[in-house]
């Protein structure tokens, strides 16, 4: 199999220069070394910011008329190559077609929300604060903005981010993820046919070395990042030492609670879906189950029927519904938390281990693992498995689930299954998480909201895209103005008050 030759897209053009470095990326469903990919040494970065950094000097004052006109070009390209896009997803990540179909959407999603720009980046405006004096604000771009995003959704977790940062006036420079990096750089080549600027938009490729470099670079003004919540709050922390303005959005343990009048027809289809989609490689992925009272015994022969009918393989065919694990490391990892759900007392009902899915013998494949009695203590329980693992964890009352789950220190997404109006009332009032769904099992908000968590989840004080979005990637400017008249009212030394 011929392997592709991945670089760096510096100052509108893919980067000629030979990588010092480089590594292996995979095609998961096959096992095999697709392409290999640049991983940028400081120096490379240092060239993206500047081309960056140049480029802030024009695009920071670019009319809002261009940059929508730019964000609606980008919008027609992405949709009308979907198809493309979510190909290299399935090919580098592993997840089915419908999966990577569904990520490009919900990122043009934002980008519909970017085009709007001319509304969202309004400022205020008082007249006569003091005598013929008025005070207005105004919003203006940061500068150079970076973002450093996870492997999971390289197409739409970036989409989340610099459509909403260059529309604002800020020039980018995005740092994917080194194990499926390929869509970057075609969704770099549309943002040029869409007429943007020569360095507007760079893609750096890289591992620890690029990130460091980022989060130190003077140039940087801010940093949004996605991932597991110690490198998110290293990321945090890192970033703020140097100055920046960062938002860092970590893991997650996210839980579903079934009450006993839930329809559990419904709840099995949710808890199913939600938990394994994607082979669980996602961070508002439900992982664990909790089943107030009787639900468990009427809920768990449900899960474990759809379970065993699920079908896994290659995410480029058809008849697939979960594909395999980004690498072999993860995929051994996640069995692990298998091997060690069973050490410590929890129920096996569904083993995925062992899976073997015919004609790819190589592939990082592991089928969906179920665990009913899972309890607090147990590492499949405390840790973010990232994987198709879900468990169960059964508590006598309401009470207990909500003390469960306000415990918990992530506090990203949540779910509740009933059909009492006033017990979801009250859950959404009580819970402790950034993301609630009722009845929804993946409570991923639209676009014009804002998406982050709480507690552990989130490091910053702004969530990502929304009015959330814009905001951080702009800084309030408020003026205070009075035009002199003909008569003058002379040197006054006091200090000014409102009159």
């Amino acid at each position: 199999m011929a392997t592709k030759t991945i670089t760096h897209w510096i100052d509108g053009k893919a980067y000629e220069r030979a990588a010092a470095r480089s590594g292996d990326v995979f095609n998961p469903a096959t096992g095999e070394v697709s392409g290999r990919v640049a991983l940028a040494t400081p120096s490379v970065v240092d060239e993206a910011v500047e081309s960056a950094a140049k480029a802030a000097v024009s695009w920071n004052s670019s009319s809002i008329a261009k940059r929508t006109k730019v964000m609606f070009a980008f919008r027609e390209l992405v949709a009308r190559h979907a198809g493309e896009i979510a190909a290299l997803l399935t090919a580098e990540h592993g997840k089915v077609t419908g999966d990577a179909m569904g990520e490009v959407q919900r990122g043009l999603e934002v980008i519909e929300f970017a085009c709007g720009i001319a509304d969202l980046s309004k400022g205020e405006y008082s007249e006569n604060v003091s005598t013929e004096v008025d005070t207005y604000s105004i919003r203006q771009p940061l500068g150079v903005v970076a973002g450093i995003t996870p492997f999971n959704f390289p197409a739409m977790v970036p989409l989340w981010m610099f459509p909403l940062a260059i529309a604002c006036g800020n020039t980018f420079v995005l740092k994917p993820s080194e194990r499926d990096p390929s869509c970057s750089l075609l969704m770099a080549q549309m943002l040029a046919d869409a007429g943007l600027p020569p360095g507007v938009f760079n893609v750096v490729h890289g591992d620890k070395v690029a990130v460091d470099r980022l989060l130190e670079h003077p140039k940087i003004a801010a940093i949004s990042f996605v991932g597991s919540t110690p490198i998110a709050q290293y990321i945090y922390e890192t970033g703020t030492r140097h100055g920046k303005r960062v938002q860092a959005l970590g893991g997650a343990k996210n839980h579903m609670i079934v009450l006993p009048d839930a329809d559990m027809e419904l709840a099995a289809d949710a808890a199913v879906s939600a938990g394994f989609g994607s082979a669980g490689e996602r961070c508002m992925a439900i992982s664990v189950v909790v089943a107030v009272g009787s639900a468990a015994d009427r809920l768990i022969p449900l899960m474990k029927e759809r379970i065993a009918k699920l079908k896994v393989g290659d995410g480029a065919e058809a008849a697939s519904e979960m594909g395999p694990i980004i690498t072999r490391q993860a995929r051994d990892r996640i069995s692990g938390y298998v091997d060690a759900g069973v050490k410590e007392g929890a129920t096996l009902v569904s083993d995925g281990r062992g899976l073997q899915v015919a004609g790819r013998s190589n592939g990082f494949f592991l089928g969906p693992s179920l665990f009913d009695n899972v309890k607090p203590e147990m590492s499949i329980y405390t840790d973010e498995i990232f994987g198709p693992v879900l468990g169960v964890t059964r508590v006598a009352t309401y009470d207990e689930a909500i003390a469960l789950i306000n415990r918990n220190p992530y506090a990203n997404g949540v779910a509740i299954f009933t059909n009492d109006g006033g017990a979801a009332r009250k859950f959404q009032h009580e819970v402790e998480v950034g993301m609630v769904g009722i009845n929804v099992p993946i409570p991923v908000p639209m676009a014009y909201y804002s998406f982050g968590g709480w507690k552990a989840s989130l490091f910053g004080d702004h969530h990502i895209y929304g009015r959330d979005g814009v905001h951080f990637y702009t800084r309030t400017k408020a003026i205070t103005s009075r035009w002199p008249e003909p008569r003058h009212r002379g040197v006054d030394l006091g200090f000014p008050t409102n009159r």
